[in-house]
């Protein structure tokens, strides 16, 4: 059994519980928010010990930690889980730059502890199989990515609009983008990117153009116009497309340069969270302290490339 802790219960928080009652050997243990009516509310719903400050929740028999806040604080409450001995699966971005992120790897390694950033997709049973039926049936090499969300109905009192909470378009959803490209294109060679933003301070709709060791891709982030939501992703043989929501995918038709076309239809159970908690806790039990998925590397590479956009429109938050 894995004893968990979550500190911070706000939305993501409880969709994670939706999967986390879906995979077997798990447990909350403890849980803490900055909000003592959120903690208790949680409690209520999920169960689990609704502690007074993040030390109580630290130092309460838990194996492992799910950082749920926002990425302003994921530094600070990773280095006190590793101090303390936790696990740490940390939510996207796992870092507000990549200095920030090296800290933490570095605190992970000292302490011997299991780091992992919550990035869902690659978890997903149409995304695995995606991949498998690409290895008999190729596209070819890939050498085009290209994807982006836009999503125009968010309250404006979401903390995405909150510059203090590293919020913005780039963050919120650019981090999903990225994945995307780096994992099917490799390492981040050159960025370009245009941007504007809202009367808070964050970006509203950021586009970046990004070259790769393997070719080229085109992404979009945004939250005041309505976009699609799919990606593209190219190869000399055929192209795939990842129908929306691509980012918790469920369908996927691969077209052929001879014609051929084949649908890929596999839904996910449990909101999607399940999959990439059944994942770290496998990795907990085998004694591993990296992911072979979202590797220390891939999170780099990710949040490189959010690093460069959002300098080249002039968005820096807190501390940079």
């Amino acid at each position: 059994m894995i004893k968990w802790g979550i500190i911070g219960c706000g939305r993501i928080a409880h969709r994670f519980m939706q999967g986390f009652k879906a995979v077997p050997g798990n447990e909350l243990v403890s849980l803490w928010s900055r909000r003592e009516e959120s903690v208790n509310s949680f409690a209520a719903l999920h169960g689990g010990n609704a502690c007074k400050t993040v030390d109580e929740l630290l130092t309460s028999d838990i194996d492992a930690v799910y950082i749920a806040t926002l990425p302003d604080s994921h530094a600070d409450y990773c280095f006190a889980a590793f101090k303390a001995g936790k696990h740490v699966l940390c939510e996207k971005p796992a870092a507000i730059n990549l200095k920030s992120l090296e800290e933490i790897i570095a605190a992970a390694k000292k302490h011997n502890l299991l780091f992992m950033e919550g990035m869902k997709p690659p978890f997903y049973p149409l995304y695995r199989n995606l991949k498998e039926y690409l290895l008999n049936d190729p596209i070819g090499p890939v050498g085009y990515v290209r994807a982006g969300s836009s999503v125009a109905d968010i309250a404006p009192e979401h903390p995405n609009f909150n510059h203090e909470l590293a919020g913005g378009a780039i963050m919120g959803i650019g981090i999903y983008e990225a994945f995307l490209a780096v994992d099917w294109l490799g390492d981040t060679k050159e960025v370009q990117t245009m941007g504007r933003f809202g009367e808070t301070g964050i970006d509203m709709f950021t586009v970046f153009q990004t070259l790769h060791t393997n070719g080229y891709a085109q992404l979009y982030a945004g939250f005041d116009l309505h976009g699609k939501g799919d990606a593209l992703i190219c190869g000399t043989l055929g192209h795939v497309t990842i129908h929306k929501n691509w980012w918790n995918p469920s369908h996927a038709t691969i077209n052929y340069l001879d014609g051929r076309s084949v649908d890929l239809d596999v839904p996910f159970t449990d909101g999607g969270l399940n999959y990439e908690i059944a994942h770290f806790c496998q990795l907990i039990r085998e004694g591993k302290t990296e992911s072979p998925v979202i590797s220390y590397e891939m999170s780099r590479q990710m949040i490189a490339m959010l690093d460069i956009a959002r300098g080249q429109i002039g968005l820096k938050f807190k501390g940079e």
